[in-house]
């Protein structure tokens, strides 16, 4: 187990700033100017990280869905097709990687399939990290935990078993887990925070948070909980077109998170009773002198 994780420069754990990463995930929409702008918008707001999802879109798209007609920007096509519209490339993603680097932002994607962990692993990455759709996905897993990387395994859509069976395969070592309820846009009655506590105490390992909410309230009281990493999708504009943008927070609502998350982080304190230092003026000013008499009673 693992009190502590060290991804990239940054340590994740207790008494760490908590890790925040901007999902860009695929609201690029295939365009490498989109992404290089989000990535700018994670910098600014003071984020750590940035992640995408890789795919080999022959190999992970469910094959009942390779042929389905699905309207888009760029006209009607098969859902296959759509899927290469929106994968980025080698090419693209060096882009990306340098682009990273002079914002001071590191970057590392979910891998959908073996062959995308193999091309992660070539462009560099510092971690991989397991979609909550790919908990169950034990040849994925052991390709992951044969990298020796650090893992960041969301939990959306899984029971405790299924989660059990796939950090079997990694061990406790370098993990991280993310508390995450798969529903797009999640609901509050569905954010089930009381988990991360739990994940904790079950794992003992840092436990984060990867939201889908709208607004910013689920994901501050889930570090007052105890995360130590938090997660949330960012666009340019929610009324970009695609199936996550909904779902993602705007470049103001990120940085208003990032910032509420640093208050947050101060405010906790190390539970220790003591009297600060803000107090002692109004000590003095309130506070009358103990009565003597009463004392030597």
């Amino acid at each position: 187990m693992s009190k502590w994780v060290q991804i990239g420069d940054e340590i994740v754990g207790a008494g760490r700033p908590t890790y925040v990463i901007g999902e860009i995930g695929i609201n690029h929409n295939g365009d490498v100017a989109v992404a290089k702008k989000l990535i700018d918008v994670a910098a600014l707001a003071g984020a750590q990280a940035v992640k995408f999802q890789k795919r080999t879109p022959a190999i992970s798209t469910p094959s009942d869905m390779k042929n389905t007609r699905r309207e888009t920007p760029w006209g009607e096509m098969s859902y296959l097709e759509y899927r290469y519209k929106v994968e980025l490339e080698r090419e693209q993603y060096a882009e990306i990687a340098a682009h990273a680097l002079t914002q001071g932002v590191d970057w590392f994607a979910s891998p959908w399939d073996v062959p995308s962990v193999e091309f992660l692993e070539e462009m560099g990455v510092s971690t991989h990290k397991v979609a909550s759709a790919s908990v169950t996905d034990i040849p994925l897993l052991r390709a992951m935990a044969a990298t020796g990387k650090p893992i960041i395994l969301s939990t959306g859509m899984s029971t405790i078993e299924q989660i059990d069976r796939a950090i079997e395969v990694h061990g406790t070592n370098n993990l991280v887990i993310l508390h995450a309820t798969s529903t797009y846009p999640l609901p509050p009655e569905e954010a089930n925070l009381h988990m991360i506590p739990v994940l904790s105490a079950r794992y003992r390992v840092p436990v984060g948070y990867s939201g889908h909410e709208r607004g910013l309230q689920i994901s501050v009281a889930a570090v007052t909980l105890g995360a130590t990493a938090v997660e949330r999708h960012i666009t340019l504009d929610r009324s970009m077109w695609g199936s996550d943008q909904a779902a993602s927070l705007e470049p103001h609502g990120f940085m208003s998170l990032v910032r509420d998350i640093r208050v947050i982080e101060k405010a906790l304190g190390d539970g220790v009773k003591r009297v600060m230092p803000g107090e002692f003026a109004q000590m003095k000013r309130l506070r009358r002198e103990p009565d003597s008499t009463v004392l030597s009673l």
